[in-house]
């Protein structure tokens, strides 16, 4: 039956809009409810990349590494470990509080990992890494080049010099600001892997995901013989005027490749020429077991070591690691290798800062697990080569 009384329709419709109303109200309370359980997630997350307990290990024979190469410099030679942040709460954390004083982390300050496109900025990570640090009294390298180690924004093929070079721009201007003068951070690498072992300069490639330079797009010198990019170039000029307690690396990778290393050297020629600061060069010792027998490679080592050293320059091994054959898991070579390197450095420790990093603490840290590259196996114990470095360094300083 219809109801046309007006009194009654003004109830319902009244009815109808609290009802609708409270609804409302439900469904936000419910939003801020889940809005705060998932800050508190965060911030217990955050929380976390700075306490998670490490797992106990045993402790090998001997002193450790960072009591024979202490890092008031009194062994004339630092020795350091890298470690990445999702490795925290591992056995990899606990070797490397227990090893090294001297920590690189290994990614979490990279352009991909910190500002990888426009308006984007990721600080989360690298900050935990400077607050811990400090807390634990450990100093760092920043490894936090312009490099082939870029994000996908910057390498899809469409982007463009100007892009670029403004991404580049606020990137080594805002990590120089925002970590100079904090006193545990002793080095930075700004630019890594330009040059092929051909000593070639390294550049972009058609697609993503590969591994390439998009940044020589931002151009060359083209008024100097050399033709540096000048990505590298602009790179110095920030790092020169907002980084000026940090010392600045140029770092290299591949072998003892002649025209590569020749090309590294007329580099830091040329930065200095424009009168910016280069304070070390850096080398990425990814090698191969037996890498030492080979006379040449020992010779063009000692001849970098002394030319750096020469010309007022550090000298770093900033990564190293020393593969092995999958066919032949032959350790005690391995050992004999990582010494040959840890012993270059020692012969030059009285002329010029030298330092050595062990890349990754574990095989399975490493991007190529299956050659064992590390001195401590994936369970955490060591192998051969790092009793094999604890010798060189006892025997250097005792």
């Amino acid at each position: 039956m219809r109801n046309d009384n007006p009194n009654v329709h003004r109830v319902t419709r009244t009815l109808l809009i609290s009802g609708f109303r409270g609804f409302l109200i439900l469904i936000l309370v419910v939003q801020a409810i889940q809005m705060v359980g998932q800050e508190k997630t965060k911030e217990k997350g955050k929380k976390k990349e700075l306490t998670s307990p490490a797992p106990q290990l045993p402790i090998p024979s001997g002193k450790r590494l960072k009591e024979l190469a202490p890092i008031d410099g009194s062994a004339k030679i630092l020795v350091g470990g890298s470690i990445n942040q999702d490795d925290i709460g591992t056995t990899a954390e606990t070797i490397a509080n227990r090893e090294f004083d001297f920590i690189t982390p290994g990614n979490e300050f990279k352009q991909s990992g910190i500002h990888p496109e426009p308006g984007v900025w990721k600080w989360t990570k690298p900050d935990a890494w400077i607050e811990r640090c400090a807390q634990k009294k450990q100093v760092m390298r920043l490894h936090a080049p312009i490099s082939p180690q870029c994000s996908e924004w910057a390498e899809k093929d469409e982007r463009t010099g100007e892009e670029l070079l403004k991404n580049l721009e606020e990137y080594v201007e805002a990590i120089c600001k925002r970590y100079n003068g904090q006193p545990h951070v002793r080095w930075m690498d700004v630019v890594n892997e330009t040059i092929t072992d051909k000593g070639e300069w390294f550049g972009p490639r058609e697609g993503t995901g590969k591994w390439e330079n998009p940044w020589p797009k931002i151009g060359f010198d083209e008024s100097d013989p050399l033709k540096t990019p000048l990505y590298i170039k602009r790179a110095f000029e920030i790092a020169t005027e907002h980084a000026p307690k940090i010392k600045l690396l140029v770092n290299q990778h591949a072998g003892m490749e002649e025209a590569m290393w020749q090309k590294v050297r007329a580099l830091v020629v040329y930065l200095r020429k424009h009168k910016l600061r280069v304070d070390g060069i850096g080398w990425q010792a990814h090698i191969d077991t037996g890498f030492e027998k080979d006379p040449k490679n020992m010779k063009a080592l000692h001849d970098l070591i002394d030319w750096a050293h020469a010309n007022d320059l550090e000298f770093h091994v900033t990564e190293n690691t020393v593969w092995l054959k999958k066919d032949k898991q032959d350790y005690a070579s391995q050992a004999e290798t990582f010494a040959a390197i840890v012993r270059a450095l020692l012969e030059h420790r009285t002329k010029g800062v030298v330092t050595w990093n062990a890349w990754q603490m574990r095989e399975s840290d490493t991007k190529r697990p299956e050659l064992k590259g590390t001195i401590f196996d994936n369970d955490g114990q060591p192998k051969p080569a790092y009793f094999a470095v604890q010798r060189e360094l006892l025997r250097a300083t005792n």
